[in-house]
C-alpha cells in the first residue's frame, strides 16, 4: 500500500506534543526504535528542556503484541489464543519433527526446529503459507509442509498461536472501540514492508487510524572509497578514523562491518585497543567503552551463565575434566573469594589424580584443604540425588535447578553491572523453561537441562550500557540510521551485495514469486542497491572501503560502490599505547641470562637437567630451579607417560625372567603374559584399559623378541639399575634401562624409546639426548655400544653406534669410538657446569623448532630475540 509521507522534523514536532497527540511510531527492528528515541531525546535536551514525555516508539512486532495483550484482558473482545513464547514454539516444532518419518534420520533436530521456525515466519510474513502444501518442491520442502501441518495442529491443541501469525489475529480486533489505538501511526524507515505488514497497516487505516510513512533525512556528502592491504589493516584504519572523528567533536560515528557475527571478537579487540588503550591495565577503574557492538554474544558464553550451566551439568552427570576444573576455580561457587588460592592449588592436584571425566561424587572425594568448597559440593550432591531420576514438569525442573544453584552458593559474591544483567537474563531463561509445561507436561532431567542450555545458547545477550558515541554495526542493523560520520567496510565484490540465500524449506520458485529479497539474485541486488544508497546519504562524511586481498586471493571492489571516488588510505593516526609506554621507559640493565650459581652439587631431577640445558639454558633453569611447568590435563585412558612407563616395566619384568639370549629359543609366551600383567598391575590401571594394555604390551613383546633373536649371544646384567652419575661438577641419580654383556666382549647400553628419536642427537655440541652418553662416560664397565631400542609397532629396531661392526643389529660402526666418548665427556661437562654456574640465557638450540614443543612459552622471552613463535602475526 502507498502511504502518505511525513517529514522527520514534522514527526518530531508531533512527538513533542506529548501523548495528547496520540502518535505512535513503529520501526522494522528494536535497535532502530532505540536510536530514533535517543535522537528525539537529544533534540528535546538541545531545546533546553529538562523534562518531556517519552515518545511512543517501538518495533512493529512490539506494537502488535501490545495490542494483543490489551485485547487479551479486555472483556468486550472475543477469547483469544494464548501467545506462545519462542521456547514453546521450538518445543512444538521439535515434537512435530521427531514424530515424523524423517525425525529418526535427523542428527540435529533442535537446529532443524530453529530453521523451521524461521521458514514459518517467512511464509506468513510474505503470505505464502497457504501454498506450502500445494506448490511443488524438493524433499526438504515437502517435509517442511508436513511438519508445518503437524505444528499447527499441536498449536491448536495447546490453545496457542505464535508470533508469526499474531498480526493476522490482531488486525480484525482493531474494530473494537475498547482497544486503545493511536490517532496517527507512523511507519519509520521500512525499506521493504512485507505483505503481512502492509496488510496490518491497511487494517489500521481502515479503522480510522492515520497511517503515514517517514524516513531518515538525507545528508549532503561526498563519499570516499579506500582500498587496504587486508581486512585486518582495514579494520584498524576504521577504528583509528572513528577515534579521530570523536576527537574532532563528532557525537555520532558509525562503522559497518558486514561479517560482524564472525569477526565480533576481533572487532572488539581492535576497537578497545584503539579507542580505549588503557582498558585492561591493572588497577584501572572500570568505565564504559566509547564504542558499542550491535551484535550480542550468546548468553551461555558469559562466565556467570557458563558457571551456572556447569554446576547443573555436574549435578546431573559426568563432565569433562576441564569443565570441572573451571568450576573448581570459578568465582561464582560459594566461598570462592576466601579459598581462591587453596582452590588454585587443588586444581593443580586434581590434574594429577582426577580422571578425564568427573562425576560429582568423585569430585567431592578428591577435594582437600578447601572446606567451603567441599561443603557446597556435598550440599549439591545431596540435593542432586534427591532431584535425579524420573520425569517431572518443566516448572518443577526450573525450581529444582534454582535450588541446585543455591546449594552451590551461586553466584557467591556481589556482581558487577554486566554480571547482574546476565544473572537476570539467566532467570528469564529459567522462567522460559518453566513455561514449557504448557506444551511439554513432562520431561527428564537431561532433557530439561538440554532445553535450558539451548535457551542460553540461542539467546544473544548485549548488556545495557550508557550510550556510546561510536556504533559498530552489521549490515541490516545499520539500515535507516543516520550519523555525523559513517565508515562502511568490507565492500568487495564477493561480500557485497549479499548473495541470494533462499530458505531451503520453502520452494524457491514460490519465494521468487512472492518477491522475497533473499530468494533471487535480482531481488538481492535490488536490496543491496537500496541499502548502499542509504549509506551514502546517512552522514555528511561517508567512507566506503574494501581489502585488496584475502589470503592468496585478490579482491575487487563491489560494483555498487565502484563509482565512488577513490582516495589514498590515511596514515596511521598515532602510535599505539604500548609503543608510547615503551618509548617512555626508564632503562635499567639486568643480566637476566645469569642466575645465581647452584648451591649444591646434587641435582634431584636427574638426567633431564642436561637434556633441557642442551635444548635451551632457560628451559633448564625454569624447569629445575624455578619448578615451572605446564599444568597437566587428565586424558581418557593412559597418557604417553603412563604408556612409556608400562613399556619400561614390561621389559624389566621380561628380561629379569629371561636373563639373556639362551631362553629365546624356548617358548617365551608364559613369560610375556606374566610381564605384561605385572606391568599393568604396577601402574594400577582400571578396566577396560588394563585389558587393552595387556594385549598391546604382549604384542610388542612378541615382536621385539623376534628382533632380539637376530643378535649374537648376550646376557642381561642390569635392568632399571640405579647409578650415580657426574658431569661438570653435578651429581645425578640415573637409571639405566638395560645393560647387556656381549659375547665378543664389552657391554651394550640400551635405552627404550616409544617416540621419534635419532642417534644424531648424540653428536655435536649440546647433545639433545644425553642420557646414554652420560651413562657411557660414567660406567665402570667397558662400554662397546649404545643404542635406542625403538618399541613402536611397525618400527621395532635398534639404532645407535658401536666400536665394532655387528655388535647389535642395525647399529653402525663408529670408527673413532674413543674420540666419540671423549667428545661426550667434554660436552656433558660443559652442560653440567653451565647449569651449576647459573647459565639461564634464552638460547634455543634449533631456534623456533625447539620452542614449538616447549611448555614455557608464556614465561619465556624468546620473542625478544626471534620475531614470533608462530608462522604469522596474530594482528595484535
Amino acid at each position: 500500500m502507498s502511504l502518505a509521507s511525513l517529514a522527520k522534523p514534522d514527526l518530531f514536532a508531533r512527538l513533542a506534543a506529548g501523548h495528547a497527540a496520540r502518535v505512535t511510531v513503529v520501526t522494522p527492528n528494536r535497535r532502530l526504535a532505540q536510536e530514533l528515541g535517543r535522537e528525539f531525546d537529544e533534540l528535546q535536551a538541545s531545546r533546553g528542556l529538562a523534562v518531556w514525555e517519552a515518545p511512543d516508539i517501538l518495533p512493529f512486532a512490539g506494537f502488535v503484541e501490545r495490542l494483543y495483550v490489551e485485547a487479551l484482558y479486555c472483556d468486550r473482545v472475543p477469547e483469544l489464543p494464548m501467545l506462545l513464547s519462542a521456547a514453546q514454539e521450538r518445543e512444538l516444532w521439535e515434537a512435530a519433527i521427531r514424530a515424523s518419518e524423517h525425525g529418526a534420520a535427523l542428527l540435529a533436530v533442535p537446529q532443524a526446529a530453529a530453521d523451521c521456525r524461521r521458514a514459518w515466519e517467512l511464509a506468513h510474513a510474505w503470505r505464502i503459507a497457504g501454498a506450502l502444501s500445494s506448490f511443488p518442491g524438493n524433499e526438504d520442502a515437502r517435509a517442511f509442509a508436513a511438519w508445518a501441518r503437524d505444528y499447527a495442529r499441536r498449536c491448536d491443541r495447546a490453545g496457542g498461536t505464535d508470533a508469526a501469525r499474531l498480526p493476522d489475529i490482531v488486525a480484525p480486533l482493531l474494530e473494537h472501540a475498547a482497544l486503545r489505538k493511536p490517532d496517527v501511526l507512523v511507519a519509520y524507515a521500512f525499506d521493504v514492508a512485507t505483505p503481512q505488514e502492509q496488510g496490518f497497516l491497511g487494517a489500521c487505516a481502515a479503522r480510522g487510524i492515520e497511517v503515514r510513512s517517514c524516513g531518515p533525512q538525507a545528508a549532503e556528502s561526498a563519499p570516499k572509497r579506500m582500498v587496504f592491504q587486508s581486512a585486518r589493516h582495514e579494520l584498524e584504519a576504521a577504528a583509528q578514523w572513528a577515534r579521530a572523528r570523536l576527537e574532532e567533536g563528532a557525537r555520532r560515528v558509525g562503522v559497518v562491518v558486514p561479517d560482524l557475527h564472525g569477526r565480533r571478537k576481533e572487532v572488539a579487540r581492535v576497537f578497545a585497543r584503539v579507542m580505549d588503550p588503557a582498558h585492561n591495565l591493572p588497577g584501572r577503574a572500570a568505565r564504559a567503552a566509547p564504542f558499542n557492538l550491535s551484535l550480542g554474544a550468546p548468553l551461555a558464553h558469559y562466565p556467570l551463565v557458563h558457571a551456572a550451566l556447569s554446576i547443573l551439568e555436574l549435578a546431573l552427570r559426568e563432565v569433562p575434566f576441564e569443565r570441572g576444573s573451571r568450576l573448581v576455580r570459578s568465582p561464582f561457587v560459594g566461598g570462592a573469594e576466601i579459598e581462591m588460592a587453596a582452590r588454585a592449588r587443588l586444581d593443580v592436584a586434581l590434574r594429577r589424580r582426577a580422571p578425564a571425566f568427573l562425576a560429582l561424587g568423585r569430585l567431592v572425594a578428591l577435594v582437600e584443604d578447601c572446606p567451603l568448597l567441599r561443603a557446597r559440593l556435598e550440599a549439591l550432591f545431596a540435593l542432586a540425588r534427591e532431584a535425579a531420576g524420573g520425569e517431572r514438569s518443566p516448572h518443577d525442573w526450573a525450581r529444582r535447578f534454582s535450588a541446585l544453584l543455591e546449594a552451590a552458593g551461586f553466584p557467591s559474591r556481589s556482581l558487577d553491572s554486566v554480571e547482574f544483567q546476565a544473572r537476570a537474563k539467566l532467570n528469564e531463561a529459567l522462567a522460559e523453561l518453566a513455561g514449557l509445561e504448557r506444551v511439554a507436561p513432562r520431561m527428564s532431567a537431561a532433557r530439561a537441562l538440554a532445553r535450558l542450555e539451548h535457551l542460553c545458547s540461542d539467546t544473544l545477550f548485549q548488556p545495557e550500557t550508557p550510550g556510546a558515541p561510536v556504533q559498530v554495526l552489521g549490515v541490516l542493523e545499520s539500515a535507516g540510521l543516520t550519523f555525523d560520520a559513517l565508515w562502511v567496510s568490507g565492500l568487495s565484490d564477493e561480500a557485497w551485495p549479499l548473495a541470494a540465500r533462499p530458505n531451503p524449506f520453502i520452494p524457491q520458485a514460490l519465494q521468487k514469486k512472492a518477491g522475497i529479497p533473499e530468494a533471487s539474485a535480482d531481488t538481492a541486488l535490488a536490496r543491496g542497491r537500496r541499502i548502499t544508497e542509504g549509506w551514502l546519504r546517512a552522514a555528511p562524511e561517508v567512507v566506503v572501503s574494501h581489502p585488496a586481498r584475502e589470503d592468496d586471493r585478490e579482491l575487487r571492489v563491489s560494483p555498487l560502490v565502484a563509482g565512488v571516488a577513490a582516495v589514498a588510505p590515511p596514515a596511521p593516526s598515532g602510535p599505539r599505547c604500548r609503543d608510547l609506554i615503551f618509548r617512555a621507559r626508564r632503562v635499567e640493565a639486568v643480566a637476566d641470562g645469569q642466575a645465581p650459581p647452584l648451591a649444591r652439587a646434587q641435582v634431584r631431577a636427574g638426567v633431564r637437567v642436561l637434556s633441557d640445558q642442551a635444548a635451551c639454558p632457560f628451559r633448564a633453569f625454569a624447569h629445575h630451579r624455578l619448578a615451572a611447568a605446564a599444568l597437566e590435563a587428565p586424558l581418557p585412558g593412559p597418557d604417553a607417560r603412563v604408556r612409556g612407563n608400562l613399556l619400561h616395566a614390561l621389559m624389566k619384568q621380561l628380561w629379569d625372567e629371561l636373563e639373556g639370549s639362551e631362553r629365546l629359543a624356548q617358548d617365551c609366551e608364559p613369560a610375556i603374559e606374566r610381564a605384561a600383567a605385572a606391568a599393568v598391575s604396577e601402574e594400577r590401571l582400571e578396566e577396560p584399559f588394563a585389558a587393552l594394555e595387556r594385549a598391546r604390551l604382549a604384542k610388542i613383546a612378541r615382536e621385539w623378541l623376534e628382533v632380539e633373536r637376530g643378535r649374537d649371544p648376550f646376557s642381561v646384567v642390569a635392568t632399571e639399575a640405579p647409578r650415580m652419575l657426574r658431569a661438570g661438577g653435578l651429581e645425578f641419580t640415573g637409571r639405566i634401562d638395560r645393560m647387556d654383556r656381549l659375547a665378543s666382549g664389552g657391554h651394550a647400553l640400551i635405552d627404550y624409546k616409544t617416540g621419534w628419536t635419532s642417534r644424531r642427537d648424540w653428536l655435536g655440541e649440546r647433545p639433545e639426548e644425553p642420557q646414554l652418553p652420560l651413562y657411557a662416560v660414567n660406567a665402570a664397565e667397558d662400554i662397546a655400544a649404545i643404542a635406542f631400542a625403538k618399541l613402536k609397532t611397525g618400527e621395532l629396531r635398534f639404532s645407535g653406534y658401536a666400536r665394532e661392526k655387528g655388535l647389535l643389529p642395525g647399529v653402525d660402526l663408529y670408527r673413532d669410538w674413543d674420540g666419540l666418548v671423549a667428545g661426550w665427556r667434554r660436552e656433558l661437562d660443559a652442560l653440567g657446569a653451565g647449569f651449576a654456574a647459573g647459565n639461564a640465557r634464552v638460547d634455543p638450540k634449533r631456534g623456533l623448532q625447539t620452542c614449538r614443543g616447549c611448555d614455557l612459552q608464556p614465561l619465556c622471552r624468546v620473542h625478544e630475540r626471534i620475531a614470533a613463535l608462530g608462522d604469522e602475526e596474530d594482528g595484535e
